[in-house]
């Protein structure tokens, strides 16, 4: 009973908070709109319009492969980062004081971050300029900006972070006999990261991974700036429906896109159990 009482502020936190806006969206997701109104209904004419669409498709598609190669070069610089940091740093001090370090870009904000990436990728910005004074190419190349590359790139500037911390915080639990009996047993360099250290990792590789796949797949404004609106995901299709006041519409994809979400982190959680495993 004093348990249950001690739980219940944060309980009617969560619920006024968390649970509410996400019943009401539900709710919302069935009502009709026309062009001037909303009007509350029982329908499921969002839902039909929306897996009716190929745009639908289209958009999910996209927002999925923005996610899973944003996910494949976070994990690859968020590893080798936070393995240097935790195994090559020895100082307390160093490590702290790179650690802070990358953390620096986020003192501003991710528009900031984001569109300082235009005047370095543009037709005549500093990656071209330098590529054609260098003469390794003969005209700018047109897919730096505007493309999915420049939409890649700005996610993952945006989002390592967030693969870098859980990552570095596992590997720093991690006891460092057990590395020094690998050595002893023979292992090499290789085999001891692989076998020892990678699944030493994984809750916090989990961790990082849904930091990652589920900004990303949120995250709107990016898609919007950096490819010029020629792109689109999820979240920009949601945005597009609330400008044109169409929130029923808007209610169902993000339904979906709630439920999307939910489904890849139950699988991901399926690999690892990170409340045992921390």
């Amino acid at each position: 009973m004093v348990a249950w009482l001690q739980a219940a502020p944060l309980a009617l936190v969560l619920g006024a908070f968390l649970v509410l806006p996400i019943i009401m969206i539900v709710i919302v997701s069935f009502w009709g709109a026309t062009e001037y109104s909303i009007y509350p209904a029982f329908q499921f004419d969002n839902y039909q319009f929306l897996f009716g669409s190929p745009v639908t498709y289209k958009v999910f598609f996209n927002t999925f492969k923005y996610a899973l190669i944003t996910w494949a070069a976070t994990l690859l610089i968020g590893f080798t980062v936070a393995y240097f940091l935790a195994f090559h740093v020895r100082s307390l001090t160093w490590q702290v004081a790179l650690f802070l370090l990358c953390t620096i870009p986020f003192w501003t904000s991710n528009i900031i971050r984001m569109i300082s990436w235009i005047p370095f990728l543009g037709r005549n910005g500093i990656a071209n300029s330098t590529l054609i004074s260098w003469g390794v190419i003969d005209e700018p190349l047109e897919w730096l900006l505007f493309s999915d590359f420049s939409v890649i790139l700005a996610f993952v500037h945006l989002y390592t972070l967030f693969m870098v911390v859980p990552i570095f915080n596992t590997m720093m639990r991690i006891d460092r006999s057990l590395i020094e009996a690998s050595y002893d047993a023979g292992a090499t360099g290789w085999q001891t990261l692989w076998h020892v250290i990678v699944p030493l990792t994984k809750p916090g590789i989990m961790i990082g991974t849904i930091f990652v796949i589920t900004l990303v797949m949120g995250d709107f404004i990016t898609v919007r700036f950096m490819s010029g609106s020629q792109s689109a995901n999820v979240g920009r299709l949601i945005s597009n429906d609330i400008g044109l006041l169409q929130y029923p519409s808007a209610a169902a994809t993000a339904v979906v896109l709630l439920i999307t979400v939910l489904l890849v982190i139950a699988i991901l959680l399926r690999f690892v159990n990170i409340r045992k495993e921390l």
